[in-house]
């Protein structure tokens, strides 16, 4: 073949690749305001990762009972790889199947943060220090069952299994806990691999803000359930409703709640729910928005629920960005020179003991907080605990870093066998962050071992 003819040949492969991402590549400037079923919503989800390949990543969690994929897309420079101290945003809608305003808000939030990278200053810099994890539909078996136009019912609320899955999450205070579904089961796993340090859960039949407790032990009727961050869950919330041009008035939908947000179990007490287990045990906030007084609305009205919640949600999320950060250092038990970051340290602020979250695997710590003078308690079963006093200003997160000195954890073989049979003696009162925290040390232990055993092999080798 001549040289012409393989020249030739290459340009018409270059003009048939070119010509089959145009067929394939939807403009995302154009998205339309319309409901959208499960492929649409892959389908634009892969177009914005390929418009934007710097700024987005796209995966799925796992799939639900009928074998959808629950799609997740991350918008963020460097969206793919983790950096240390950059948190991790979370938004979920369409947990009930029926309620699906919020699955196309979040597609054209995606869009709009894409759109305005490098054009609008703020949104600029927030998607440089923050990644957005955006999942349009938690249940699109449910989605599937719903019917355009009813505003009302239950139709489609729960998955394919018949359970709501707003009720279906570990709670200690449950006394009828359903069996655990396929769908919860994988955004748990998915709480625990990724940190969200702020968390949005968007629902539909209401206009209000709910924030934790959503729950109390004891009774099953309304009541204020206070948690120890609630003037941090109260910012939040009245950070969304002062936004949107309505909500904050309060009166909606049949429904009257002051400056138009509610504590959970004041409204009416939910077991099992997705924002309380996510305060208790994965170390993040969440509130949930109730986006509209109709649940599957007719899609010309979908602009105007854009319009009047786009900004709310941009000015929650800024929020991530307050309180305190850092990262957590252990000594190493070979150099007292030496320290690493140190995963499953518990981090307290004093006064707020009775929620304790846990650093990541890179030693990563966030609490949000309002301005104020506080303390930080930092503990781990290895190391000598810390109070350190510090305070947050309005204007920016506050960064605190913390290094830890090693205690009696780290002993002779002789005491560490001693340690283990004292670890596997553990109270069943004993509480899962105690657990964990000693497990924790047993695992940096064994670890250390591992790496002191692979030095000595090397060092032979090379006698």
């Amino acid at each position: 073949m001549s040289r012409l003819k393989c020249v030739n040949i290459g340009a018409q492969l270059m003009l048939l690749l070119v010509l089959l991402k145009m067929l394939t590549v939807i403009n995302v400037a154009a998205l339309d305001f319309r409901h959208h079923n499960q492929r649409d919503i892959e389908n634009i989800m892969r177009n914005l990762t390929i418009e934007f390949p710097h700024l987005t990543d796209m995966y799925s969690i796992g799939k639900s009972v009928r074998g959808a994929d629950l799609w997740v897309i991350v918008v963020g420079v460097n969206a793919s790889q983790h950096h240390p101290l950059i948190p991790n945003v979370k938004l979920v809608a369409n947990m009930h199947g029926n309620e699906v305003v919020g699955r196309e808000l979040v597609l054209h939030l995606a869009e709009h943060l894409l759109l305005e990278y490098g054009k609008n200053e703020s949104l600029t810099r927030f998607l440089n220090t923050t990644h957005v994890h955006i999942m349009p539909t938690m249940n699109p078996d449910g989605y599937e069952m719903s019917v355009e136009g009813s505003c009302d019912g239950l139709i489609g609320r729960a998955n394919a299994l018949g359970y709501d899955l707003n009720r279906n999450f570990p709670d200690e205070l449950s006394k009828f806990a359903d069996p655990e579904q396929k769908e919860t089961h994988l955004v748990r796993d998915w709480l625990h691999s990724t940190h969200f340090v702020l968390s949005v859960n968007l629902h539909g039949g209401a206009l209000v803000v709910n924030y934790p407790f959503d729950s109390f032990p004891g009774v099953n009727s309304r009541r204020y359930s206070k948690s120890p961050d609630d003037d941090v869950f109260r910012q939040l919330s009245l950070i969304y409703s002062r936004t949107h041009p309505t909500m904050h008035l309060g009166s909606s939908c049949g429904d009257s709640f002051e400056d138009g947000i509610t504590n959970g179990a004041d409204w009416y007490p939910v077991y099992g729910g997705m924002q309380d287990y996510l305060y208790k045990n994965a170390s993040g906030y969440q509130v949930l928005v109730e986006l509209s007084c109709c649940k599957y609305p007719r899609a010309q009205m979908l602009r105007g629920f854009w319009e009047r919640h786009r900004d709310a949600l941009i000015n929650l999320m800024f929020a991530v960005h307050m309180g305190v950060k850092g990262l957590i250092f252990g000594q190493s038990q070979y150099s007292d020179s030496l320290f690493l970051p140190l995963e499953g340290a518990t981090v307290m602020v004093k006064g707020r003991e009775s929620i304790q979250f846990k650093s990541t695997k890179y030693g990563e710590y966030f609490k949000l907080l309002l301005p104020g003078e506080y303390v930080l308690l930092v503990r781990h079963p290895c190391y000598v605990p810390v109070e350190i006093p510090f305070e947050v200003q309005g204007s920016a997160v506050t960064r605190l870093d913390v290094r830890l000195f090693s205690s009696d954890c780290f002993q002779s073989p002789a005491a560490m066998a001693t340690a283990t049979v004292k670890l596997e003696d553990i109270p069943s009162s004993e509480s899962w962050h105690q657990r964990n925290g000693k497990e924790s040390c047993m695992r940096l232990k064994n670890t250390v071992l591992v790496h002191l055993l692979c030095s000595v092999v090397i060092a032979m080798l090379f006698l």
